[in-house]
């Protein structure tokens, strides 16, 4: 095996793992009706007005939704390897989201200074966009060998 082969490799494995990794977590959240982010949103460290406003009983319910069904489809499509990209750019929109309510500056959680789990997902999605990772062994990849790669709309999805 080629180095190149080897780098494609090492990120089709990150891509599904990272999926699975996103995927689980919702199916997590949305099998479990007693689920809702309110508590995690309500002891926010970092701009606490904005995650206080999220977790009020007026947005709970979108909020909740959007967490638990963006994060199956997050994973979703990191599996199959289709809107790559897109998806890892809704995944580091996540991770922002979940790290600035735990970040106590300059710690980030309990056990971690600056960085922890959430930045390092963070960068392992944003070498995935950057990669444009849904063109290994992905669905992307099947996709742009047909006449739909033709359609511009078409290449947004499939780069």
């Amino acid at each position: 095996m080629s180095m190149n082969k080897y780098i494609r490799l090492a990120i089709l494995l990150l891509r599904l793992s990272l999926g699975w990794y996103f995927f689980y977590a919702g199916l997590a959240k949305v099998t479990n009706p007693a689920w809702s982010a309110a508590g995690y949103l309500g002891g926010a460290q970092t701009f606490s007005g904005l995650f206080a406003w999220f977790a009020s009983p007026q947005n709970i319910g979108w909020v909740n939704f959007l967490n638990e069904w963006g994060l199956v489809l997050v994973g979703a499509a990191l599996l199959l390897g289709f809107g790559v990209r897109f998806a890892s750019l809704c995944g580091i929109t996540f991770m922002l989201l979940y790290y600035f309510p735990t970040l106590h500056f300059p710690y980030a959680g309990a056990h971690a200074y600056l960085v922890d789990e959430h930045v390092i997902v963070l960068v392992a999605l944003l070498l995935l966009y950057t990669a444009k990772a849904g063109k290994y062994f992905g669905i992307s990849a099947l996709l742009a060998r047909t006449r739909l790669s033709s359609y511009p709309w078409m290449r947004l999805i499939l780069n």
